[in-house]
């Protein structure tokens, strides 16, 4: 029992839910930002994100920022090593 927790314990480490109703975590929207993604529209459109209880939705912004925001640093790095 302990090591079922503990591998539980582990997962959710690097797994975070953003939305429940619809499984999306944390991983796929920043996959979604590098597919294009710049808007909880793009979010809703690709995912179909905040579309059941929307309880989600300010979860869903945060993550969308910071995806964006690395997406953003890791472009200006390869910019600067060219």
């Amino acid at each position: 029992m302990q090591t079922r927790i503990n591998i539980i314990l582990l997962v959710a480490r690097y797994v975070m839910y953003v939305c429940i109703c619809r499984g999306i975590t944390e991983s796929h929207i920043q996959a979604a930002v590098r597919d294009g993604a710049r808007s909880m529209k793009d979010l809703r459109q690709q995912l179909g994100i905040g579309e059941e209880c929307g309880s989600c939705g300010s979860s869903a912004k945060q993550c969308l920022r910071e995806a964006s925001s690395n997406q953003t640093s890791t472009s200006s790095l390869s910019y600067a090593a060219a």
